[in-house]
């Protein structure tokens, strides 16, 4: 599916994105070595048994990287010209390996730039896993393509 061009996006719209990941093992070990995290929280087994949460998380920035690749199919795959920023972003819960990511996006503001060819849509991702529980959300700020006349 195509994503959506700035006249589709209208202020308070919420999409329920279908698309979900099983995160595992191999997906948070890959990530840390190829951002240099080595974190042990997230790599070293014996570490994270002593910590209060009992073993590995999955990197912070991988569940936030994943909670937004999930929105893209729906949102601006092939209709985005940048990501413009990603602000207050937040993990109120931890994700393991094994947990299933799904992903929410509500349509917080949009506006034309100033010379109208394209319009700014921001949206408030959340990320939700297999418990219903939010692990991740964060404002993700789009420059969009406009409708080709």
């Amino acid at each position: 599916m195509p994503g959506l061009y700035y006249e589709e996006f209208e202020v308070g719209d919420t999409i329920e994105h279908e698309r979900r990941r099983t995160i595992s093992e191999s997906d948070n070990q890959r990530f840390c070595d190829m951002t240099m995290n080595q974190q042990p929280l997230h790599l070293d087994a014996e570490f994270a048994d002593d910590t209060q949460f009992g073993e590995r998380l999955v990197n912070g920035l991988y569940t936030m990287s994943l909670a937004v690749a999930l929105t893209i199919p729906d949102t601006t795959d092939g209709t985005i010209v940048a990501n413009l920023s990603y602000d207050n972003v937040e993990h109120p819960n931890p994700v393991f390996h094994g947990d299933t990511v799904r992903a929410r996006s509500t349509v917080t503001d949009k506006r034309e730039t100033s010379d109208g060819d394209r319009g700014v849509v921001t949206m408030h991702v959340e990320a939700f896993n297999q418990d219903d529980e939010l692990v991740c959300e964060l404002d993700r700020t789009a420059l969009s393509l406009k409708r080709p006349e």
